[in-house]
């Protein structure tokens, strides 16, 4: 058979597959995608969950409930582990699929109140770059579905949003007490 032949061959083997509505995934990891940046963000595809990679991943403060927040570019919260040892995350498998974490191909950007010797970032073992404020690694959560929502917050016992000082805002303030924002959805331990 010559190149073209086999070409062929493996097109029709491969289409039926793409197709086939009986197969069961329910095992297999969920993507998910976060924007960091929203003038540049990239989607990258690993055998991990998704993250989004920007030259510059913008970091910003945001008022909520909570007080001032870190956010993405886009407004959407950020999130700290705290079972992840200083620069260490401790967030893999199942755990990225909730919890992606914020990537950067370049340097991360701060926004308005935050200080450039703030933010860095530490390699995970997949070789990306996973932002780091204060020097804990940032995490977006899945069950928020856009700005302004904080539905992972105290997830486990141990998710929390970040304070404007870096540490985890672990108290509820304000109107944020007994809010439906701040139900979780997911109380995994991760």
């Amino acid at each position: 058979m010559n190149a073209r032949s086999l070409l062929i061959v493996g097109l029709l083997v491969a289409v039926p597959a793409c197709g086939d509505s009986t197969t069961d995934t329910s095992s297999a990891p969920t993507k998910t995608t976060t924007t960091v940046a929203a003038s540049s963000a990239a989607s990258t595809t690993t055998d991990a969950p998704d993250s989004s990679a920007s030259a510059d991943a913008t970091v910003t403060l945001v008022d909520s409930p909570y007080g001032k927040i870190l956010a993405d570019g886009n407004g959407v919260t950020l999130y700290l582990f705290t079972k992840d040892s200083g620069t260490v995350s401790a967030c893999s498998g199942g755990c990225l699929a909730a919890w992606p974490p914020v990537v950067a191909s370049g340097t991360p950007t701060p926004g308005t109140g935050l200080d450039a010797e703030d933010l860095g970032s530490i390699t995970r073992e997949d070789g990306s770059k996973q932002v780091t404020f204060y020097g804990h690694p940032v995490y977006t959560y899945g069950g928020d579905s856009g700005p302004g929502e904080f539905t992972g917050q105290g997830s486990g016992g141990s998710w929390f949003v970040i304070g404007a000082d870096g540490n985890p805002v672990k108290a509820e303030t304000g109107a944020a007490s007994g809010a439906g924002s701040t139900t979780v959805k997911s109380d995994k331990g991760y």
